[in-house]
């Protein structure tokens, strides 16, 4: 299922980057607070769209942050379309947002 990306977390960057053959294709800017993930953003390239790069490359922070044990906040648009898109990230989203993902409005 994998558009060719390898997703890496550059903590210098505070930033999730998708590679692609080494070149930094998109990334996902997040900011840590205590055991919380604020997905702030999410950019690919535009030589990068249309790949399916946007969606691994939040797939893998998501994962990254389930991993870590932490609650992820998207308030990155493209992140809560995707949560809302497949709900199985529900679980480690912020109680907040998740009624908002969840809802039908939305």
């Amino acid at each position: 299922m994998s558009a060719a990306g390898k997703v890496i977390d550059n903590r210098e960057a505070t930033r999730f980057e998708i590679l692609v053959d080494g070149d930094v294709a998109g990334f996902a800017k997040y900011r840590l607070k205590d055991n919380e993930i604020a997905i702030l953003h999410t950019e690919v390239k535009g030589e990068f769209e249309g790949k399916g790069l946007a969606g691994e490359l939040v797939r893998e922070t998501l994962q990254a942050a389930r991993d870590a044990g932490l609650v992820v906040v998207p308030q990155c648009p493209f992140t809560s379309g995707y949560i809302r898109r497949h709900p199985e990230w529900l679980d480690i989203v912020r109680d907040d947002y998740r009624e908002r993902l969840s809802s039908p409005a939305g």
